[in-house]
């Protein structure tokens, strides 16, 4: 059974960094790509990085760009979200997913860790 498994968030201040975890079960994460995304209270889950299954590219919202750094670890089966300089406004449940190319639907995805920013 694909699972993946978030860890890593919590209280940061503005400015601050915290690096998040995607850890795969029952799959090979290199198979896939992987996504990450956020919901803040009162509004929609949207996307916030992905990493190519093949190629590796990486993608990110205009909103985090220059800021997170998406990577993996392929040994450790484990994809990773750098976030640096956060602000307040990133303040949101974060969760990952996997799915055939960085365009296209995903799935399985986790319950997410929390990211708090404030001073």
């Amino acid at each position: 059974q694909m699972q993946l498994v978030e860890s890593g968030g919590g209280l940061a201040q503005p400015g601050g960094s915290l690096r998040l975890s995607c850890a795969a079960s029952g799959f090979t994460l290199d198979d896939y790509s992987i996504g990450w995304f956020r919901q803040a209270p009162g509004k929609g889950l949207e996307s916030v990085s992905c990493i190519g299954r093949s190629d590796g590219d990486m993608y990110y919202a205009p909103f985090v760009k220059g800021r997170f750094t998406i990577s993996r670890d392929n040994a450790k089966n484990t994809v990773y979200l750098q976030m640096n300089r956060l602000e307040p406004e990133d303040t949101a449940r974060y969760s990952c997913a996997a799915g055939s190319s960085c365009s296209g639907s995903f799935r399985s995805r986790g319950q997410g860790t929390q990211v708090t920013v404030s001073s």
